[in-house]
């Protein structure tokens, strides 16, 4: 009998706040040198006292409604007492048994397409530790607390995850939803965006297994392969009558593998306490509303708009998980409202296959790019028209990107699509007197000999006649 994975999940978000959670020092310090972001606070000196940052809350609040959390009433921040060198207060100020949000949930379908909701447990608020670096074979580690104390959001999911895939798959979904409330960057590359994998197995029927925890994966892929990786191996220990203990383990990106780092630490290990220098909050239902008010669309139902747009269900999904995809697509359908509507799809096309293509292959980003959203839509416009042909389309586009208007590129250029019958005919005369010997095959029977004739005609237009007008003509001529 095979092994059924149980799964949870426990992410870090660095929220999107000027200053940390606790004082006034800025949080952005990316590019900046160690220890440069730092303050009494921070760095845990005698007598420093914290101060709650209200954008931090109201951005837990807005993340919490995304998923369908309750978020009112009291919170409340606690001691959760550590002693490592990241940590210079010798405690972080976390959220223990009042989180800001709790009782939620995630529907992530399952790789085979059906529904999957995954639980939120609770979201809480609290201090990021700082980075420790330890140089290759020096006898010491560096410690950097710009990290310290920023503005950090941990969600923790029920064991509700069936799948490396549908891990990766809800990741992929709350990454979209931060970034589309503006919440936080949730860049793993960054750090913004952590991962923590609870994970046991055990065969129907039977109860749980233990779990263990693979602590700070910073990429989807590392999640998807550190479950992969060790649900194999408890089964292999299992099989071979060993027992499974609660530990916390790392991973190994270069060995793909899992490696202990320490003992599991029991909830009182932590000494949690109430901090007595933060007041807990009330969460009024005005304020919720208000937070509430400030939300912008959130993916899925962007995801329910493009679907409803005639868009398909894979690029609906593309463009709703991406904030510059999204943004921009729909500024390229709203200027088409007013005017001859943008067929849905076709926009889509050219927005997820020709023009991603073009900016990946320029290594630009579409949000730095002169392209302009009524360019495009003018674009497709022309193509659906019948002004210009797909190929004339595909000609223009680098122009195009560089925020030239297609239309008066098509007017200085004389590029319009050809459909005078006249011009066309001649030019099927001359390819049937180049290639007889086609010629006969097609009156012979060969129907689909009439492509070999086609590809001359459209050249000798230079592409720019109609390919509905010049098949209709070729199959006169040739008395098809």
């Amino acid at each position: 009998m095979s092994y059924r994975a149980v799964i949870g999940l426990e992410v870090h978000l660095q929220l999107k706040t000027r200053s940390k959670i606790f004082s006034p020092c800025p949080q952005e310090y990316h590019g900046e040198g160690p220890n440069t972001f730092t303050d009494p606070f921070t760095l845990g000196l005698p007598g420093a006292l914290p101060t709650l940052n209200r954008a931090a809350v109201e951005l837990a609040m807005m993340f919490g409604l995304a998923l369908h959390c309750d978020v009112s009433g009291f919170t409340q921040f606690h001691r959760k007492n550590y002693f490592y060198p990241d940590a210079p207060k010798n405690f972080q100020l976390s959220q223990y048994d009042r989180p800001i949000a709790r009782d939620g949930h995630l529907d992530v379908p399952l790789p085979d397409g059906t529904g999957g909701r995954i639980r939120i447990k609770r979201a809480h608020l609290e201090d990021d530790a700082g980075k420790l670096t330890h140089p290759t074979y020096a006898p010491y580690s560096l410690l950097d607390l710009n990290r310290a104390g920023s503005s950090l959001l941990e969600m923790v999911t029920e064991a509700d995850i069936q799948s490396p895939e549908q891990a990766r798959a809800f990741l992929e979904s709350v990454q979209a939803i931060a970034q589309a409330l503006g919440v936080s960057d949730a860049a793993p590359e960054e750090g913004k965006m952590r991962c923590d994998v609870n994970i046991s197995i055990h065969k129907d029927g039977q109860p749980w297994g233990t779990k263990v925890e693979v602590k700070n994966l910073n990429s989807f892929r590392s999640v998807e392969r550190a479950i992969a990786f060790e649900a194999a191996r408890q089964a292999k220990v299992l099989d071979a009558g060993g027992r499974i203990t609660q530990d916390t383990l790392g991973w190994d990106e270069g060995g793909q593998r899992t490696f202990l780092m320490r003992t599991k630490e029991g909830e009182a290990d932590y000494r949690y306490f109430p901090e007595p220098d933060l007041p807990p909050l009330d969460i009024t239902p005005e304020w919720i509303a208000a937070v509430r008010a400030r939300m912008p669309e959130l993916p899925e139902y962007k995801r329910e708009r493009y679907l409803a747009a005639g868009v398909r269900a894979a690029d609906a999904q593309t463009l709703s998980h991406s904030v510059p995809l999204s943004r921009f697509y729909d500024a390229a359908l709203r200027e088409g409202a007013d005017a001859q509507p943008v067929d849905a799809q076709k926009l889509a096309n050219w927005l997820l296959t020709d023009v991603s293509g073009h900016l990946a292959a320029q290594g630009t980003a579409l949000d730095a790019s002169p392209l302009r959203p009524a360019h495009l839509a003018a674009l497709v416009r022309l193509i659906d028209a019948g002004t210009i042909s797909g190929k004339i389309a595909k000609d223009l586009l680098p122009d195009v990107m560089q925020g030239h208007d297609p239309a008066q590129l098509v007017q200085d250029r004389g590029l319009s699509v050809v459909t005078d019958t006249a011009a066309i005919d001649a030019a099927i005369d001359a390819a049937m007197q180049a290639d007889p010997a086609t010629v006969e095959k097609v009156r012979a029977g060969n129907a689909k000999a009439m492509n070999a004739l086609f590809g001359p005609v459209m050249k000798a237009m230079g592409g720019q006649a109609k390919p509905e007008v010049v098949r209709e003509r070729l199959q006169a001529k040739l008395g098809l």
